[in-house]
Parts: C-alpha cells; structure tokens; sequence
C-alpha cells in the first residue's frame, strides 16, 4: 500500500502581517471598552488573585507576629485534621445536606413560580405576585431569621394555624429539634430568594417565539402542555446554565441563616464548614486551619463546576466552558 504523504503548506508571511494588522486595528477601534474594563480588571486582581497568596497559611503553623520566612511550615498538617476530626466531618454532613435541600427547593420553586406568573394575562395582577414575591430578597438575613423564629415559637402563627386546622394537638418546638432544622433552613431560603430568582426564568420565557404558542394552539393543547412542550423546553439552556452555577457553589449552604437559628440543641444539624472555620479557626487565633477549610471548598467549588460543565457537553447541553 502506498503511503500518502501530507505536505504542510507554506505560512504566508504577507497573510500574517494582515492577520496583525486587522487584530491592531480591532484592539484601536474598541480602546475606549479596553480603558473601562481597566478598573474591573484591576478590581479582580487586587481581590481575587492577590489574596491567594494567603493560602500559603494553611501549610504553615502560621503566628502572626513572625514574618513570612519565620514560620514554620507543616505541609498538609491542617488539612490531616480536617479530614480526620468527627466535628468537621459532621459539619461537611451538614453543609452538603442544606445546599442540596437549597438547590432542589430553590430551582423546583422558582421554575413553578415563573410558569405560573407567565400564565397570568393581567399584568396587574401579574405585577403584584412578582413586587410581593420581589420583597423578601431585599430584607437582611437578620430580620428574616427575626420573622422566622417568631413564626415558628410555641405561640407562634404556625403553631396557631396547625392546631386550629388540626393538624397537630400541641405546639412543635420547631427550633429546638435537630430533625426540623434542615427543613427550616431550606423553607427560609425558598420564601426570602423564590421570587428573586424568577427574574432570569421570566426573561428566557420572553425570548420564546410566540408562533410556537400559537402553533401548540392549533394543535389543540391547553396550558400545561403548553408549559411542558413549549415553555420549559424553550427556558432548558438557562436552567442548565443556572444549574451547572449552582452545583458549583454546592458548599455555601449559608452562615447568617444558621448562625442567627442555630443554638445549644440543634448544634450537630446546624454548623456548616463556614461556622466551623469561625469557630475553631478564627475565633482561636488558628487561621491555618481556617484557611484550609476555605481552600477545600474552594477545591470542591471548582471540581464540581467542572464536572457539572464537562457532563452536560456529554449530554449535548449548553454549558459555561
């Protein structure tokens, strides 16, 4: 059999210099964008890349009288006790636990949401659901928590409102149970974020070419099919965009929420890896091993976005990278 040999064709020389004189040309026609990315791009480095440097602490017995090349570095020492120390292992329990009790209510509540909105003709009405859903986003934690645990007392409205509806015979100490917590956490991030997050949804629903309800009303289909065949196929690259985000941020469970809940008897379902690295790294002068409990949910973020985008590439969905 003979052989084919590829012969490489010659570079054009004359061809590169056009090819740089177009990229010259490009880069002065849009300089005026150049010089205002500048400060967003300073803003990064200065907050994003330069404190990386601090991750050096984690392998270090770092003391913060001595000066860099006086510390005494331990290697993976902190990182050792992470991964064999009950306490954070129950934390990491925890964190994963509420961020995917988080995810699931989160997305499942915001998606129903924007159908239903998007079925309301009235924009009146339409209007008012979204303004009163809007609100909760924009009250801190802090008063949140305050509601929460208010509502949720022995004497509380609902308390008041199971035992009228009789569905229970006396209060349930909904914050001094560990077995509720989790459940309380992820029904205080539905009601303060549901109607936040169906801002995004709504827009992508915007976007869908109304010949297509138009087509699905020919065929005769009523409005959930038109939701399940036109709507939520029309919305499914921003869901799985927001999803493959989301699934990267699968170690925020949150602090403020179960900080300002959390007390002496349900301590074992409340602490994340964020209470844990205030507790017993930063409260106690041990800031190397604060700094490796952030650098293993920074490790885990990035893994886990990476997965979730090389995934839905082999699904044939739209993806970040």
């Amino acid at each position: 059999m003979e052989e084919i040999a590829t012969v490489a064709k010659p570079v054009n020389p004359k061809k590169q210099r056009n090819n740089k004189r177009l990229t010259w040309a490009i880069i002065k026609d849009q300089r005026q964008l150049i010089y205002m990315s500048v400060p967003l791009l300073a803003y990064i480095i200065v907050f994003a890349y330069l404190p990386v440097w601090g991750w050096t602490m984690a392998f270090q017995d770092y003391k913060p009288a001595r000066s860099f090349s006086q510390q005494d570095w331990v290697g993976f020492k902190h990182f050792q006790f992470l991964f064999t120390d009950d306490n954070f292992l129950r934390v990491l329990r925890n964190t994963l636990a509420m961020s995917v009790i988080n995810l699931i209510l989160g997305f499942t509540t915001a998606i129903v949401l924007a159908l239903l909105l998007n079925e309301i003709k009235k924009m009146f009405w339409k209007r008012t659901v979204q303004t009163i859903s809007y609100l909760p986003h924009f009250l801190s934690w802090i008063i949140v928590t305050g509601i929460v645990a208010t509502s949720l007392a022995s004497d509380g409205i609902i308390n008041d409102l199971l035992m009228k509806l009789h569905l229970i015979d006396q209060p349930i100490m909904w914050l001094s149970e560990g077995k509720y917590f989790w459940g309380v956490v992820g029904a205080s991030h539905v009601w303060k974020e549901v109607g936040w997050n169906t801002i995004i949804y709504l827009a992508a629903m915007a976007s869908i070419d109304p010949a297509l309800y138009e087509a699905a009303d020919i065929d005769g289909a009523n409005r959930y099919q038109k939701m399940w065949n036109v709507t939520l196929p029309g919305i499914k690259a921003t869901i799985v965009i927001l999803l493959i985000m989301s699934i990267g941020h699968i170690l925020e469970a949150g602090f403020e929420v179960q900080y300002l809940l959390g007390n002496g008897l349900v301590v074992d379902w409340s602490e994340t890896i964020d209470i844990f690295v205030l507790k017993y790294g930063i409260a106690q002068g041990n800031y190397s091993l604060a700094t490796a409990g952030g650098i293993f949910k920074s490790v885990v973020s990035i893994t886990m976005l990476l997965f979730a985008n090389w995934t839905a590439k082999r699904l044939g969905e739209e993806r970040l990278l």
